[in-house]
């Protein structure tokens, strides 16, 4: 049997375009002879439609769009993710199905059994475990047909009550199946190959593993689908960030080379592109074109320059530089560096006028009063306003430059800094942005040394540095990984050396500004415990006494 493996980036809720696009793959599978052609889970629709499939009209459209994919089935099979009816007196109304199409008939329907519910996923609030496991017989092939989470309960202690491969193994069949939404993050890709690895070995069974590939707003899916053999070795692997395809002529006995990538456990140059992917997945599946920054000279502004230009060409970039009084010559000449390096355009607006007019409106307001960091929020906020007011007028999708570490302890100003569309560096600690700019400069200068050199600062006050009011990154950055990602207690951090009233500060600082988090731009997430629908907190709370 010859068997296809589609990695399509589709667009959540564009039907008919997704249509079009897997009838452009069913037809090369077809001029390749292919038997079967395998898409990701809930491929038709888009994974993750969230409260989308509340809507009867929605699922009704993925009835259609599937209408629409029986007359090419005529010559080949193919397996499509989509919802569909449980038609249950009891239980939830969908499933997140498999169907399998062929002469134009629906020859199967596979339900998901296994329905994740934690990280950013919450599936069980729309669907229906499935209740029967059957292996699908298709031109004397019998196909284990399984989606996403039903091959990632082979731990132990395992999360779930039921297995669907120790089911479906009893059954005899010659091949796994597996439809999945494995999102990004750099410290999973390895783990997810190993699983579908453990999965062959333990049955036995080669493995067609098909996953989606693009960004739906915040989550990153980074395809990487998989063909491996019964021992366990990757005869095939396909591309990261891109759409692509693979033609496998399987034979039950044939043994395949081992074809896998070497990837560390942790890749910049994944993570950049996996953030390039989101950038440009943001603007054109939104239908936007051109992106606009304030660009201050900072590592955090030349990183996010940097990488909207790869995404969407420098032709369509705008920086925007706004000193004030406070900021320094150099980190002025070293914006204009970086946009000449990059070839976009760039505009320069002053901010003082605009920050003393603000300051005169509210003198008699605040007499009496030394200055203190409401000053300082007036900057940003000042340019936030003008940054606004230009997307507002040229029709720019605002990204916002906040990264990781300020966005933890809540030293990024609300409706100032944290303005824009997308967040793209939300999801990297400061030190791993550094890094991403050494990776950007790594055949030659992009980014000017001196923004990477120079000790990082707002400049919202004369001679101000981040390490007058925040332990130096290095420090700070661990510690945060410890407490967001590894979810350790502030005692357990004392515990591994950090000094106790530095870790209850930092701590203390992330706790309390969730608020703001609560209101800020989506996050290209690219770790395991992002700010947003991977972790969430209440605003009010006494957690860490």
């Amino acid at each position: 049997m010859k068997i296809a493996l589609s990695q399509l980036n589709v667009t959540i809720g564009a039907l008919e375009g997704n249509v079009q696009k897997m009838g452009e793959a069913i037809n090369r599978a077809i001029a390749d002879n292919a038997d079967l052609i395998v898409f990701s889970e809930l491929s038709l629709c888009g994974y993750i439609p969230k409260d989308m499939l509340n809507y009867d009209s929605f699922v009704k459209r993925g009835y259609d769009a599937l209408e629409q994919l029986k007359p090419l089935t005529e010559k080949i099979g193919v397996v499509v993710g989509m919802p569909t009816w449980s038609r249950l007196e009891k239980g939830k109304r969908l499933y997140n199905s498999a169907v399998l199409i062929h002469k134009g008939e629906v020859v199967a329907e596979v339900h998901k059994t296994l329905l994740p519910t934690y990280d950013i996923f919450d599936e069980y609030r729309y669907f229906e475990p499935a209740s029967e496991l059957s292996v699908v017989e298709f031109k004397g092939v019998r196909l284990a047909i399984t989606i996403c989470e039903d091959l990632w309960n082979l731990d132990d202690p395992k999360l779930y009550s039921r297995t669907p491969m120790d089911e479906l193994i009893s059954q005899d069949p010659d091949i796994m199946i597996n439809l999945s939404g494995s999102p990004f993050s750099y410290n999973h890709v390895e783990e997810r190959k190993n699983r579908m690895v453990n999965n062959a070995l333990h049955y036995g069974l080669p493995l067609v593993y098909v996953n989606q590939v693009g960004a739906h707003t915040d989550i990153l899916f980074d395809g990487g689908s998989l063909f491996i053999n019964r021992s366990g070795e990757i005869a095939e692997e396909l591309n990261y960030f891109e759409e692509d395809y693979r033609c496998i002529d399987w034979d039950v006995d044939s043994v395949y080379p081992d074809n896998s990538q070497d990837r560390k456990d942790y890749d910049i140059e994944m993570i950049h592109d996996a953030l390039v992917m989101g950038i440009r997945d943001y603007f054109a599946k939104m239908g936007f074109k051109k992106a606009l920054l304030g660009s201050s000279g900072g590592i955090d502004s030349a990183v996010i320059n940097a990488l909207a230009v790869k995404a969407l060409g420098a032709e369509n970039v705008l920086a925007v530089l706004m000193p004030s009084k406070y900021s320094s010559e150099g980190s002025v000449l070293d914006a204009e560096k970086l946009a000449e390096n990059l070839g976009c355009n760039y505009t320069t607006i002053p901010i003082q006028d605009m920050v003393n007019s603000v300051e005169a409106s509210l003198s008699n307001e605040f007499e009496g009063k030394s200055p203190d960091v409401t000053e300082e929020n007036i900057q940003a906020r000042s340019r936030g306003l003008l940054l606004m007011a230009m997307s507002n007028k040229f029709g720019y999708i605002l990204l916002n430059t906040s990264n990781k570490s300020e966005t933890a302890v809540g030293y990024a100003t609300l409706y100032g800094d944290m303005c824009g569309g997308l967040s793209a560096l939300g999801d990297l600690y400061k030190m791993q942005v550094y890094e991403m700019a050494r990776f950007i400069n790594r055949n030659g200068e992009i980014i000017p040394e001196e923004i990477i050199t120079k000790p990082p600062s707002a400049e919202l006050r004369f001679d101000q540095k981040d390490s007058d009011s925040l332990p130096e990154y290095k420090v700070l950055d661990k510690i945060l990984f410890n407490y967001i990602e590894l979810q350790k207690g502030w005692r357990e951090i004392v515990d591994l050396g950090y000094d106790e009233a530095t870790v209850r500060r930092v701590v203390k600082l992330v706790d309390r500004n969730e608020y703001k988090r609560f209101q800020a731009a989506p996050i290209l997430r690219i770790s395991n415990l992002a700010f947003g629908v991977g972790r969430q907190m209440p605003l009010v709370a006494e957690f860490n006494n």
